[in-house]
């Protein structure tokens, strides 16, 4: 039987290590994924202690089998929420493989949509990987204008 839970400070290894599987299965550098994996729990570790990273997690049998974070942002009044100076991000959403194509991704997105509605937020982004775009494209997410570049610490593109 499923479970869904809130994700609490005892998820900290599991959602380092769901992030950093994420981030394999996407393609990206084992040395990135390394380079990121102390800060990023370093970051975590408070925002899960205080409340900052929210979201949930699907326990079958005892066992957690996925994973999915939330913040909210603060962000500009933008076109797509004018009235608004918030918007939610999901992250890592992240679901064992020999759990895949049974809907547990899609019940994480639709609880996690509701949960930043329940937060009086009015939009929301995500970074999608390939493998999620068509799950996000079915739940009414489009893809955005936004794009991205590292910028070294003299302000000049990497």
């Amino acid at each position: 039987m499923r479970n869904l839970r809130p994700v609490c400070p005892d998820d900290l290894t599991l959602i380092c290590r769901h992030r950093e599987a994420m981030f394999r299965e996407a393609g990206w550098d084992m040395m990135a994924i390394a380079t990121m994996a102390v800060p990023f729990r370093e970051w975590l570790a408070p925002r899960l202690g205080d409340g900052r990273y929210f979201g949930f997690m699907v326990e079958e049998d005892g066992r957690t089998i996925a994973g999915i974070g939330l913040l909210e942002l603060t962000w500009p009044p933008h076109p797509s929420h004018p009235h608004d100076d918030r918007r939610g991000y999901v992250l890592n959403l992240y679901v064992e493989p020999a759990h895949r194509k049974n809907g547990v991704a899609r019940s994480l997105m639709v609880e996690s949509q509701a949960e930043l509605a329940r937060r009086g937020l009015s939009y929301a982004t995500l970074h999608a990987t390939a493998n999620g775009r068509k799950l996000y494209e079915k739940l009414g997410w489009a893809a955005t204008s936004e794009m991205a570049t590292p910028l070294a610490f003299d302000g000049m593109p990497a």
